[in-house]
C-alpha cells in the first residue's frame, strides 16, 4: 500500500507530525487506502514473517544468561516458526515466563512445545492460550506434565481441548498450581467429569479456571462432590458455564463442606 503523503513510507511519523493541518477529505482518504490495504493482505493471506530476525532471536536464548521473561503474544507465531523457539527453550536455563498467547501454533506447535517442557528445568510460568492446540497437542502437553517439575502457572483458554488428558497429567503432576482451561471442550467429551475426579487426587492445584466450557448441572455435581473431597483449590472459576439450580445448590453444598 503505497500513500503519496508518507515520505519513505513511514505513515505513523507523517500522520504524527501532520494529522492536525490534514483536511477531512485527505484524513478520509488516508483511511479509506489503509483499510482497503488491511482487506488485500487478509483476503490474499499476507503475513509479514521476519524469519531471520527470529532465527537470530531463538539463538540468542539459547545463549542468554539473564533474560527472565519473554513475551511474544499475538504474533502469528506458526508451527514452523515455533519449533526453533521450542528448541532454544531446550538449552535455556533461565526463563522463567513466557507469553505466547494467540499465535496460531496449531497441534504441532502444541507438541514442539511440549517436547520442550520435558527437557526445561526452569519456566514457571507460560501462556499458550488461543493458538488451536487441539487434542493431539492437548495428550502431548499432558505427558509433558508428568515428566515437568517446574511448571506451576498454565494458561490454555480457547485451544479446543477436551480435558482428558490432562486430567489424567493432574493426578501425576506435582507442581502445577494455576490451570486455565477457559473456553475449551471439556463437556463434549466429559472432560469436565474426568477433571473432577482429578481434584480428588491432586494435592497441589490452586486455581482452576472452567470459564465458558458449557459446562451443565451434571458437570457441576461432579464438580461439587470433588471440593468435599479437594482440600488445596482455593479458587474455581465456573462462569459462563449452564449449571442452572440443581448445579448451583449442588455446589452450594460443597462449599459449605470444603474447607479451603
Amino acid at each position: 500500500m503505497v500513500l503519496q503523503y508518507a515520505n519513505d513510507g513511514n505513515l505513523r511519523e507523517y500522520l504524527k507530525a501532520n494529522f492536525p493541518k490534514l483536511l477531512w477529505v485527505d484524513k478520509l482518504r488516508i483511511a479509506k487506502e489503509i483499510v482497503l490495504g488491511l482487506l488485500f493482505l487478509h483476503n490474499n493471506d499476507v503475513i509479514h514473517r521476519d524469519l531471520e530476525n527470529l532465527n537470530e532471536l531463538t539463538k540468542a536464548l539459547s545463549k542468554n544468561s539473564t533474560l527472565t521473561s519473554l513475551s511474544l503474544l499475538n504474533n502469528n507465531l506458526g508451527p514452523e516458526e515455533i519449533k526453533p523457539l521450542a528448541d532454544a527453550l531446550c538449552n535455556n536455563s533461565t526463563l522463567t515466563s513466557s507469553n505466547l498467547y494467540h499465535n496460531n501454533h496449531g497441534s504441532e506447535g502444541g507438541k514442539a512445545l511440549a517436547d520442550a517442557f520435558c527437557k526445561n528445568s526452569t519456566l514457571k510460568k507460560l501462556n499458550l492460550g488461543y493458538n488451536d492446540i487441539g487434542t493431539e497437542g492437548e495428550k502431548a502437553l499432558a505427558d509433558a506434565l508428568c515428566k515437568n517439575f517446574t511448571l506451576t502457572s498454565l494458561d490454555l483458554n480457547a485451544n479446543k481441548l477436551e480435558g482428558k488428558e490432562l486430567a489424567n497429567a493432574l493426578c501425576k503432576n506435582s507442581t502445577l498450581k494455576e490451570l486455565n482451561l477457559s473456553y475449551n471442550d471439556l463437556r463434549r467429551s466429559e472432560g469436565a467429569k474426568a477433571l473432577a475426579d482429578a481434584l480428588c487426587k491432586n494435592s497441589t492445584l490452586t486455581s482452576l479456571n472452567l470459564r465458558g466450557n458449557r459446562l451443565g448441572p451434571e458437570e457441576g455435581k461432579a464438580l461439587a462432590d470433588a471440593l468435599c473431597k479437594n482440600s488445596t483449590l482455593t479458587s474455581l472459576n465456573l462462569s459462563d458455564n449452564y449449571l442452572k439450580s440443581e448445579g448451583g445448590k449442588a455446589l452450594a453444598y460443597a462449599l459449605c463442606r470444603n474447607s479451603t
